[in-house]
């Protein structure tokens, strides 16, 4: 697990923020509620300084409202006019290759420059659900190097593609494409093709160092990267108050508690205490799984995310929030952007 010793090193302002929007769907919500609230944050993460905004694609879930992850890409890109916006991300075994290719073919053409790919090969999902998603393909995502050569070719058709299917638009664009992962096989995939590289730490802390260590261990210069760029994913949740963030806090611990008991559903408002909502052995399980998510008034976040950035040698940071008032969601973010300028 990572500490939250204070070390030497980079400082906060030498390091990208970005922000990894869940759309989370709150009790009492609806999504047209959500997809409203990703648009204002995406529009407030611009101002404040943030470089990308990337959203994530999960299918089945109450309390996610970016399943058609383009879609929502394009309402954010639109909306807003110099921030980077992409998928955290796109899992590419649910979808044909030349269906990606033209989606963030049409984005790019949009949004010149704007635009990010980043590819997962988890279903993002159950595996009834996955199996709904992609029908006849496999579910285990094996041929995800093979589906992300084919994709990769579509931009940028090799010589003597003449005649053959070709990606309209999409062929010839340069968007650029991160592969995500919370274990090691995309960390040495991304490595061995020298693409930049994104980890889950927000919900995979324990695999977040052997991970980034494989990406570097493996990295290979290319046309895309001449050394590797990784960027981890953390939750941070912050407030004016020590206290007041941990009552934030508790509503992404009832939102991991639901998905452990395989109960899914949309995100709950705070409360004063967990400890009657979770066993101590459901305690010990969020414990592992949220145990870099960084919680707490600005001076205690500020010294995690030093601790958090020196430990990594991450070049991009990536937030999440799961925060049931959007007031509240907003707030956070800002404090999080005024301390990466310290």
């Amino acid at each position: 697990m990572l500490s939250n010793s204070k070390t030497n090193g980079k400082q906060l302002r030498d390091i990208r923020h970005s922000v990894l929007d869940l759309a989370p769907i709150v009790k009492g919500g609806t999504p047209a509620d959500s997809l409203r609230n990703t648009l204002d944050l995406a529009q407030h993460a611009e101002k404040w300084g943030y470089h990308r905004y990337w959203l994530a694609e999960h299918h089945n879930m109450p309390g996610i409202a970016s399943s058609a992850t383009s879609v929502v890409i394009g309402h954010v890109a639109g909306g807003t006019s110099t921030i980077r916006v992409g998928s955290g991300g796109i899992m590419l075994p649910n979808h044909a290759s030349l269906v990606i290719a033209e989606q963030f073919g049409t984005l790019e053409s949009l949004y010149p420059g704007r635009i990010d790919l980043g590819l997962g090969r988890a279903p993002g999902t159950d595996q009834l659900t996955a199996q709904a998603l992609r029908r006849d393909r496999r579910t285990d995502g094996q041929d995800f190097p093979e589906q992300l050569e084919e994709l990769r070719a579509y931009f940028n058709p090799p010589p003597g593609n003449n005649g053959k299917v070709r990606a309209i638009p999409g062929e010839g664009l340069n968007i650029p494409i991160w592969l995500l992962g919370s274990s090691g096989y995309s960390a040495q995939l991304a490595g061995q093709l020298g693409l930049p590289f994104a980890f889950a730490s927000h919900f995979s802390p324990e695999n977040t160092l052997p991970a980034l260590s494989l990406y570097h261990r493996n990295f290979r210069p290319s046309a895309v990267l001449d050394k590797p760029y990784s960027m981890v994913g953390v939750n941070v949740i912050t407030a004016d108050s020590e206290n007041e963030a941990h009552r934030l806090a508790t509503s992404m611990q009832q939102q991991f508690l639901n998905l452990i008991r395989n109960t899914p559903g949309p995100l709950q408002p705070p409360v004063d205490s967990m400890e009657e909502h979770w066993s101590s052995y459901e305690k010990e399980i969020l414990k592992k799984q949220l145990g870099s998510s960084m919680i707490g008034d600005p001076d205690s976040v500020r010294t995690k995310l030093h601790s958090f950035i020196n430990e990594t040698k991450a070049d991009e940071i990536m937030v999440n929030a799961q925060i049931y008032d959007h007031t509240a969601r907003l707030r956070s973010f800002e404090i999080v952007a005024e301390l990466m300028k310290s």
